[in-house]
């Protein structure tokens, strides 16, 4: 009966962030609700595109970034966003756009537009990423100086 009451309590907190995003109010009323962003662009004002055709693929994604690391300039095809959970990351476009976000923001990453993170801060630097992709597709493309690289997820 515990195992039940607490995965009741699981869905209860999932279905009021899902619905907080999409600024249910009803929800807000049954449990604590905190929007930590939400938008129809990303960070440095683009518009989202519209959702992509194919089976969805959610992934939720723990990233760490040690002290002075940094991601290599990459893109994503399909809306991705997430939450800083510790320390400091700047993320920035080779056209000079930049952001810093630090621990409790909420981030929608840029889509089909070049841009690299890193970390800023001290100590380690800690993203929740949330990739709405489409099942088989890869929900990040590294992008070399000659060619470009699929990522693993």
């Amino acid at each position: 009966m515990k195992q039940v009451e607490q995965w009741g309590r699981v869905l209860l907190v999932l279905m009021a962030w899902s619905h907080a995003a999409l600024g249910d109010d009803v929800m807000a009323q049954m449990a604590q609700v905190d929007v930590l962003t939400k938008a129809t662009h990303s960070w440095n004002g683009s518009t989202l595109p519209s959702y992509a055709a194919g089976q969805p693929e959610i992934s939720i994604v723990r990233v760490t970034l040690p002290e002075g690391a940094a991601l290599p300039l990459h893109e994503h095809p399909y809306a991705t966003a997430g939450v800083v959970l510790q320390g400091t990351i700047t993320v920035s476009t080779p056209s000079g756009d930049a952001q810093q976000f630090t621990a409790g923001d909420g981030v929608i990453e840029l889509v089909n537009q070049p841009h690299a993170g890193a970390n800023t801060g001290t100590g380690d630097a800690v993203i929740l990423v949330i990739y709405a992709g489409v099942e088989g597709q890869p929900v990040t493309h590294i992008l070399a100086s000659s060619s470009e690289e699929d990522t693993p997820l």
